[in-house]
């Protein structure tokens, strides 16, 4: 299932374990660069880090159309999807707390992120007003399973009050973390609940008296209105249904002046019992298979998700913070790809980078 990677010097079975998963496109250009930023930050990390990577390859969409007929994309897409399930339960079970992946096909994925009950986390800040979108992956329209029959499509799909309470459930523990005083100025869910029968309010209802909390559900569309009319409190919580958090996400991250997509990495979080703890980190961005193998693909938010995979699950203090001064440096230095107005290529921008971590020291040895 997998190849290993540890870090010279470090005695087996003591260093942390971290997942690798790669798509078509420019996923093996940017898992290079993932490795090498990884090794950069946590080169003087006792133990070192165990790189587990996935022995597949894994289709994009635009790979899957040259497949054939929608059967057979069908029958890709299924394995796609059972392979990587098995490889993050793999991961969990070995005590894994975070794998990176590079964009892969988008139904794959999502049939994996209902198994597993993934949720996506974002924070987003503006001059003092923080907004926690936490994106409900794990049931909606965009999970089920597809029958095909001539000339139709149909597509099941279900809500489940265990999972939706779940969902809330981590929202809150999230929000309570990333605001430890405690405070959260507003909780508003954004899902297509008036499709169902009043069945999804009820839950909502019941969870919100349970947690002794305030939960005010919409129509995504009122969402929308309420946000343009008038604007977000401090604190706010957002829980959304993916079938509208997919697409205002990118709008969501422009309302609050933060950086383009292609910039950005998030992180999805598994809440299955059998892969609780895991931590899937990507890129914002898809899999830019008109870039593949043109050593041209922006690999900013590859470089981040490095580094918050370093800090967050290897232990390496100080290695987000490090990171942004490296990249902060490389644009005063006119280091980037074409798409932020540079002439490097994936693989010059990524070993710029490694070599201006190499000049900045690391937290411990500043101290």
């Amino acid at each position: 299932m997998s190849t290993v990677v540890r870090q010279a010097g470090a005695p087996a079975g003591t260093a942390p374990v971290i997942g690798l998963a790669v798509g078509r496109g420019t996923g093996p250009e940017l898992s290079a660069v993932f490795e090498r930023v990884l090794a950069a930050l946590t080169a003087g990390h006792p133990g070192g880090v165990e790189l587990v990577r996935s022995d597949r390859l894994y289709h994009s969409y635009v790979s899957l159309r040259t497949e054939g007929d929608p059967a057979r994309i069908q029958e890709l897409t299924a394995r796609d999807a059972e392979h990587y399930e098995r490889f993050c339960r793999a991961l969990a079970a070995r005590g894994a707390t975070a794998v990176f992946r590079t964009a892969i096909n988008a139904q794959s994925l999502y049939l994996v992120r209902q198994r597993l009950r993934a949720v996506k986390v974002d924070l987003l800040r503006d001059e003092g007003t923080s907004l926690l979108l936490v994106r409900d992956q794990a049931q909606g329209f965009y999970t089920g399973e597809n029958e095909h029959a001539p000339g139709r499509l149909t597509r099941t799909l279900t809500f489940s009050q265990e999972i939706t309470e779940a969902v809330i459930g981590h929202a809150l523990r999230r929000a309570r973390r990333e605001w430890p005083d405690g405070r959260i100025d507003r909780i508003v869910m954004a899902y297509k609940f008036h499709l169902l029968d009043g069945a999804f309010d009820h839950w909502v209802a019941g969870a919100a008296e349970r947690l002794g909390v305030r939960i005010e559900v919409y129509q995504p569309d009122t969402v929308n209105r309420n946000l343009i009319a008038h604007g977000l409190p401090e604190r706010t919580l957002l829980i959304a249904g993916n079938e509208w958090a997919d697409i205002m996400h990118v709008v969501l991250l422009d309302r609050f002046g933060s950086e383009r997509q292609e910039n950005r990495c998030t992180e999805n979080v598994c809440l299955d019992p059998g892969a609780d703890g895991l931590v899937e980190y990507q890129t914002v961005h898809g899999s830019a298979d008109d870039l593949a193998g043109r050593d041209l693909v922006n690999p900013v938010a590859t470089v981040r998700a490095a580094a918050l995979v370093a800090e967050r699950h290897v232990g390496v203090p100080g290695a987000v913070e490090r990171v942004e001064d490296a990249l902060a440096e490389l644009e005063r230095d006119g280091v980037g790809t074409a798409d932020l107005g540079g002439r490097h290529s994936t693989t010059e921008v990524g070993y710029a980078l490694v070599a201006q971590l190499a000049r900045t020291p690391a937290l411990a040895r500043r101290s």
